[in-house]
C-alpha cells in the first residue's frame, strides 16, 4: 500500500540507480571520515565488492562498508547525486528484488537489509534530509504556482518517506528467529522514536507538523499517503498495538489495586459470529413473492446445512421452556434462531418441514451458554438505585452513602449485594478522583509524579497545537471519503498519485481510477487508525488527556463526518475491488507482468471483501463509540443526526465485530428514538441484548434515564472542558515565578535580561523559527484598521 500503481516505473529506476553504482565501485577504497556509529576507523582499507558479484553473496562486512559508501554519498551538495543516492538505499530497503526468485526472498532481504541500515545510521541520516525538503521554500513556491500538482513534485520527498517507513515497518514487526542483536536494535529504534535525544520533539510530531503544513495550504506537494502511513506505523511502534495496550491496562489496574478486568475484550470479540442483517420492507416483499413460486427440486435438502451455518454463537434454550428433545415446531424455531431469528420467510418455510427428519443425524453444535460479557455496574448506579429505593420506602435520601440499609426491604438488600458484586471501577474514575483531590489540596499534596512514557512525551508535545492536528486530519478524512463531492475549495489529497502525463487511452484511465481509488481508501484506513490508536493510548495515560482530543475531534464534527462516511453503500464499499493484485509489491517485482486488459482490472482480485475497507469502517465506529460513550449531548448529536437508518444499513455486512460497534451506537440512541422504532425494530433490539454488554439498571430501551435531560446537555460540556483545562494547565504550564511577585515594567531592563536556555536549544532554534514565526501568515492590513 506504499507504493501507488503509478509509482511503479520508478522501481526499476531505482534498482538502475543501485546497479549503476554498486558496479563502478570494483575497486578498493578508503572507509575514511568519521560517521555514525558502525562506519570504520579513518584510513582503514575497506574491500569493496567486486563488479561481478551480486548484493545477497557479499558477507556482512562488504555489505557495511558499502552501506557506508553510499551514506558518505547522500552528505554531497549535488541535488540530483543526492536522489540518486536515496534511490540506492530505497533498493536496499525495498529487497533487492533484481537478484531474488520470489517474494518471500524480497521481503526476507528487506527485512535483514533495513536492520543493516538502521545500525549503520540511516535513519538519522534521512531524518536530516526530510527536515531539509520540508524546509525547502523553493520546491513550495514551485508547487504553489503549478496549476496541477504531480508524481515529479514530491520525488525526494517520496523516496525518504518511503526508506524510512521501510525500515520503521521491518524493524517494528517480531518474528521469533530474530537474532538477539535484532532485538536491541528494534528495542533502541523505538527509544530514538519515542524519546528523541537532539530535538525537543519526537518524530510522530514532525510528520504531524507536515500534515498541517499540507492542510494549511503551504506545501500542497507533500506526499500525504506517505505521511499518514508512516506517522500511522511510528505510532503502532512507540506506543504499542491493541495487545500491548491490553497489557499496560492489565499492569495498571495492578498498580492501583483494582480487581482485574472481568475478560480479555480481545478475545471475546474474535470468538463472537456475526448475526444475519435485520430485514427491510422492500426485501421482505421480495421474499414473499418468491415464496409463491414453487421450489426446485433438491432446494430443500439443502437448506438445513444453510440453516445449521447461521445458528448464532450462544444456542442456549430459554431458560423458562423445558429442556426436553421433544419440542414443538414453533419452540424449535425460536430455539435455533436465537437472536438470528433474522432468516427470512422463504427460508422458514423451507427449513422447518425439514427439521424432524434432519433432528436425529445432526449433531447440536455445542456454544457455551451466557452471554458474551460479564455485566458492569458503576459506583453512580448503585447511589442512583439507593436513591430510588429510599425515597420509595422511607422517604429521604443520605447522598452518596451506599453502605447504610436500615429501613429498606430485603429484595432491596440482595439486589444491593449484586450490584455491588459486578460493580467495576474503572482507570478512568480513579485519575478523575485524583485530579479533584489534586485541584482541591494543591499544596499539602504537592506536585504529581507524572511517568515519562512514549505516550506522556508526545502528548506533552502535541499539546498546543493539538486542535491544528485533529481539524487537518479530519479535513484529509473528508477529501478522501467515497461520500464526498469535490469542491474547489476541498485540499488535493492526489498530488502524490497523478503522473505528469494524464492518461490517453481507455485502459489507462481505467487503471488511473482504481489506482485513485485505492489511494483514497488506504488513507482513510491510515487515519481511522491512527486516530483510535491516540484515543485509546491517551485515554488509558490520563482521562484528560483523552476527553481533550475527543473534544476536539467533536468541535472540528468528526461525528457529522463518520456518519456522512457511512451514508453510503456500505456493502458495495467493502466489497469494492480497488486493485490490481499483479502490480502489487512485491509480486510485481520478481513477477513477469501478464498484458492488462480492461477486463482483467474489472475483475480484479478474489477476495470477498476489501479488508482494507473493512477495517477502516470497524475504526471509525469505534472511534465515533469513544466519542459519544456516556456523553448524553454527543448522543443527542446521533439523534439529530438521524443516525439509526444509518448505523442500521451497516448492520448488513456480515461481521461480528462491525455489528458489535453499530450496535452499541443504537443501544445509546434507543430511549430517544420513541417506541414506534423501537416496536419495529425489535430484532435490533433483540441483537444489542445478545450481543452488547449489559448494564444493569441501565434502562437504555426506555427512556427513564434520570441524566438524559436536555437541559443539561450544554452544562455537560462546559464542566467537561473546565476540567480539562484546569488539568492542562495544573500539569503542563507551569509558572516560572509565584504570582505573588513584583512585575518589572522597566522595557529596558526587560529586554536586557540575560535569559538561561537549555543547552540543546539551537538544535530545534530553526525548527522552532519556521513553524512559530515564519509559517504563521502576517496580516499586515489589520495595522490600517486599527484606531
Amino acid at each position: 500500500e506504499l507504493y501507488s500503481y503509478t509509482e511503479e516505473p520508478e522501481l526499476s529506476h531505482n534498482r538502475r540507480c543501485f546497479e549503476e553504482d554498486f558496479h563502478t565501485q570494483g575497486t578498493p577504497g578508503l572507509g575514511a571520515g568519521v560517521g555514525p556509529p558502525g562506519k570504520p576507523p579513518a584510513g582503514h582499507r575497506v574491500p569493496f565488492p567486486v563488479p561481478e558479484r551480486r548484493w545477497l553473496e557479499l558477507d556482512g562486512a562488504q555489505q557495511k562498508a558499502y552501506v557506508m559508501r553510499l551514506l558518505d554519498g547522500l552528505e554531497v551538495v549535488n541535488r540530483d547525486k543526492r536522489l540518486r543516492v536515496a534511490r540506492a538505499i530505497l533498493y536496499l530497503a525495498q529487497g533487492v528484488f533484481g537478484d531474488c526468485d520470489n517474494e518471500g526472498d524480497v521481503l526476507h532481504w528487506s527485512r535483514h537489509n533495513s536492520f543493516l541500515l538502521y545500525q549503520l545510521g540511516t535513519f538519522s541520516a534521512f531524518l536530516e534530509l526530510l527536515n531539509m525538503e520540508i524546509e525547502n521554500s523553493q520546491a513550495c513556491s514551485s508547487a504553489l504556482r503549478k496549476p496541477a500538482i504531480s508524481l515529479a513534485d514530491s520525488t525526494e520527498l517520496r523516496v525518504l518517506l518511503s526508506v524510512m517507513y521501510l525500515m520503521v515497518e521491518n524493524i517494528r514487526v517480531e518474528q521469533e528467529t530474530d537474532p538477539p542483536e535484532w532485538k536491541t536494535c528494534r528495542e533502541t529504534f523505538r527509544m530514538e522514536l519515542s524519546f528523541p535525544v537532539h530535538s525537543e520533539e519526537p518524530f510522530a510530531l514532525l510528520l504531524f507538523t507536515m500534515v498541517t503544513k499540507f492542510c494549511s495550504g503551504h506545501a500542497p506537494h507533500f506526499p500525504m499517503k506517505k505521511v499518514l502511513l508512516l506517522l500511522w506505523k511510528v505510532l503502532l511502534f512507540t506506543l504499542g498495538g491493541f495487545e500491548a495496550l491490553q497489557a499496560m491496562k492489565v499492569r495498571r489496574r495492578e498498580e492501583l489495586g483494582l480487581p482485574p478486568l472481568p475478560e480479555d475484550s480481545i478475545q471475546v470479540v474474535r470468538g463472537m459470529r456475526a448475526a444475519s442483517p435485520p430485514t427491510y420492507a422492500i426485501e421482505l416483499m421480495e421474499q414473499q413473492q418468491q415464496q409463491q413460486q414453487p421450489p426446485k427440486r433438491g432446494h430443500r435438502s439443502r437448506r438445513p446445512l444453510m440453516k445449521q451455518d447461521s445458528l448464532d454463537i450462544y444456542n442456549e434454550r430459554d431458560p423458562f421452556k423445558n429442556d426436553e428433545g421433544g419440542v414443538d415446531e414453533e419452540e424449535n424455531d425460536d430455539v435455533d434462531s436465537g437472536i438470528e431469528g433474522e432468516l427470512d420467510l422463504m427460508e422458514r418455510d423451507a427449513i422447518i418441514p425439514a427439521m424432524p427428519a434432519q433432528r436425529l443425524p445432526i449433531e447440536r453444535v455445542s456454544f457455551p451458554k451466557g452471554l458474551p460479557w460479564a455485566p458492569k455496574v458503576r459506583q453512580k448506579d448503585i447511589e442512583h438505585f439507593l436513591e430510588a429505593s429510599r425515597n420509595k420506602f422511607i422517604g429521604f435520601t443520605l447522598g452518596q452513602d451506599t453502605e447504610t440499609l436500615i429501613g429498606l426491604p430485603r429484595p432491596i438488600h440482595e439486589s444491593v449485594k449484586t450490584l455491588k458484586q459486578h460493580k467495576y471501577v474503572s482507570i478512568s474514575d480513579v485519575q478523575i478522583k485524583n485530579e479533584e483531590e489534586l485541584e482541591k489540596c494543591p499544596m499539602s499534596l504537592g506536585e504529581e509524579e507524572v511517568q515519562e512514557t512514549p505516550c506522556e512525551v508526545l502528548y506533552r508535545a502535541m499539546l498546543y497545537n493539538l486542535p491544528q492536528y485533529m481539524i487537518a486530519l479530519l479535513k484529509i478524512l473528508l477529501a478522501a471519503a467515497p461520500t464526498s463531492k469535490a469542491k474547489t475549495d476541498s485540499i488535493n489529497i492526489l498530488a502524490d498519485v497523478l503522473p505528469e502525463e494524464m492518461p490517453i487511452t481507455v485502459l489507462q484511465s481505467m487503471k488511473l481510477g482504481i489506482d485513485v481509488n485505492r489511494h483514497k481508501e488506504i488513507i482513510v484506513k491510515s487515519i481511522s487508525a491512527l486516530l483510535l490508536l491516540l484515543l485509546k493510548h491517551f485515554k488509558l495515560n490520563h482521562i484528560y488527556q483523552f476527553e481533550y482530543v475527543s473534544q476536539h475531534l467533536v468541535f472540528a464534527n468528526c461525528i457529522p463526518l463518520i456518519l456522512k462516511f457511512f451514508n453510503q453503500n456500505i456493502m458495495s464499499y467493502i466489497t469494492a475491488k480497488n486493485s490490481i493484485s499483479v502490480l502489487d509489491y512485491p509480486h510485481c517485482t520478481v513477477c513477469d507482468l501478464p498484458e492488462l486488459t480492461a477486463e482483467s482490472l474489472e475483475a480484479g482480485d478474489n477476495n470477498q471483501f476489501c479488508w482494507r475497507n473493512l477495517f477502516s469502517c470497524i475504526n471509525l465506529l469505534r472511534i465515533l463509540n469513544k466519542l459519544t460513550k456516556w456523553k448524553h449531548s454527543r448522543t443527542m448529536m446521533l439523534v439529530v443526526f438521524k443516525s439509526a437508518p444509518i448505523l442500521k444499513r451497516a448492520l448488513k455486512v456480515k461481521q461480528a465485530m462491525m455489528q458489535l460497534y453499530v450496535l452499541k451506537l443504537l443501544k445509546i440512541q434507543t430511549k430517544y428514538l420513541g417506541r414506534q422504532w423501537r416496536k419495529s425494530n425489535m430484532k435490533t433490539m433483540s441483537a444489542i441484548y445478545q450481543k452488547v454488554r449489559h448494564r444493569m439498571n441501565d434502562d437504555w430501551a426506555y427512556g427513564n434515564d434520570i441524566d438524559a435531560r436536555p437541559w443539561d446537555f450544554q452544562a455537560e460540556e462546559c464542566t467537561l472542558r473546565a476540567n480539562i483545562e484546569a488539568f492542562n494547565s495544573r500539569r503542563y504550564d507551569k509558572p516560572q515565578d509565584s504570582e505573588f511577585a513584583p512585575v518589572d515594567n522597566c522595557l529596558q531592563s526587560v529586554l536586557g535580561q540575560r535569559l538561561e536556555l537549555p543547552e540543546d536549544f539551537h538544535y530545534s532554534y530553526e525548527l522552532w523559527l519556521e513553524r512559530e514565526v515564519f509559517s504563521q501568515p502576517i496580516r499586515w492590513e489589520e495595522l490600517l484598521h486599527c484606531q
